[in-house]
């Protein structure tokens, strides 16, 4: 087998790269389409915000002229910085179902790491630990949520025989209408009587001051987590801009302890569910199609939820968790996965369990020596 792999050098090769997941992919019934014009965005280094602290190179796999495989080698300094080690990143991986495409692969993402001093490679991360992460593992015939990767079940193969081991493994709960325990309503109630937090709604009037207000206690509430690294501001305000369409400001809660900003949990309504329809473009006709099956959107996805410090343990979590919910069933929301959460992170897992959620997907980054 002559494999080939090549760096991305031309407008041709990122167009490649950018559309080969939507060939691999197009027969799995689970696979939904990102937008192109979002991966566009998020590889463009000459505009992405991450991009002022890191650098991609990106690489294709070909088998006789033909694409076969892809991966990036990232280097995140603010992540390195903040982890006081080498450690280098790779994502954006696909490829066929071969072995030795996916191992040739991964061996030249780690030798361009390697010749820039790292000395572990960790992934995927798209582009960055603050992005969607992981290789899926189980759970592969149901579609992802909103900024959760899939792919299929024959991907966790490849790391395992490629020599990497198990980094560590990120949590997908999913959570019913009719699964909501008494326990969960109880104690919510309980919670904001008891601590004396109250929870607003996010005022869109003032997106950019309550943007603001979400970082600060995102990177106060995370900065314990196995593989931290701090948004930037120019990093959140991106994102949050991209997200602003898309979020229902009656499921986005501020709690506040007399007039302070505490924690805050963010659910956004799983619009993957109209993507699938529109293979990643909007235009000219996807748009339309976009907006129909929106209306029929009837799940959820919590993507952050923070508490900072000095407010942990209160349970303000299980009440930003219950009031999502109950606010959430009041706008036509019967389902909300909780994702991602850290295997390690055993507090809040069982919180989630003991609202009545279900673990029902396990995504998995890999690292190697180099």
């Amino acid at each position: 087998m002559s494999i080939s792999i090549e760096p991305v050098k031309s407008k041709r090769d990122r167009n490649e790269f950018i559309k080969f997941p939507y060939r691999l992919h197009r027969g799995y019934s689970a696979w939904v389409p990102p937008l192109m014009s979002d991966v566009r965005d998020v590889l463009d280094t000459s505009k992405h915000p991450f991009y002022r602290h890191a650098s991609i190179d990106l690489f294709l796999a070909r088998l006789k002229g033909k694409v076969v495989g892809r991966i990036a080698a990232i280097i995140d300094n603010n992540f390195i910085e903040v982890q006081g080690q080498k450690i280098g990143l790779f994502g954006f991986f696909d490829c066929i179902d071969e072995q030795d495409i996916a191992k040739a692969l991964f061996d030249r993402a780690g030798e361009t790491l390697k010749k820039n001093g790292m000395i572990t490679m960790l992934g995927p991360t798209n582009p960055s630990m603050n992005d969607e992460l992981g290789v899926l593992v189980d759970a592969f015939d149901i579609p992802p949520a909103i900024k959760m990767v899939w792919n299929p079940s024959y991907y966790p193969l490849f790391f395992d025989e490629a020599g990497f081991d198990k980094a560590m493994d990120l949590f997908a709960w999913n959570m019913e209408e009719a699964d909501v325990s008494d326990r969960l309503k109880r104690l919510g109630k309980a919670v904001l009587k008891r601590t004396k937090v109250t929870l607003r709604n996010i005022d869109m009037k003032n997106f950019d001051h309550e943007v603001k207000i979400f970082r600060e206690v995102y990177n106060s509430a995370w900065s314990d987590n196995w593989g931290f690294v701090p948004w930037t501001e120019a990093e959140f305000d991106h994102v949050a801009k991209s997200l602003k369409q898309v979020i229902d400001p009656d499921i986005v809660l501020i709690a506040e302890h007399e007039g302070k900003p505490v924690a805050f949990a963010m659910a956004l309504p799983d619009i993957n569910f109209a993507l699938k329809h529109i293979n990643g473009r909007l235009f000219p006709f996807g748009l339309p199609i976009l907006l129909w099956y929106a209306r029929k959107i009837d799940k959820v996805r919590v993507p952050i939820l923070g508490v900072i410090k000095e407010y942990r343990g209160r349970g303000i979590d299980v009440a930003l968790y219950y009031e999502t919910f109950r606010r959430g069933t009041e706008k036509g929301y019967h389902s909300c996965e909780m994702s991602w959460i850290l295997e390690d992170n055993e507090l809040m897992n069982r919180a989630v369990e003991m609202m009545g959620a279900r673990k029902y997907k396990t995504y998995r980054l890999y690292e190697r020596a180099l």
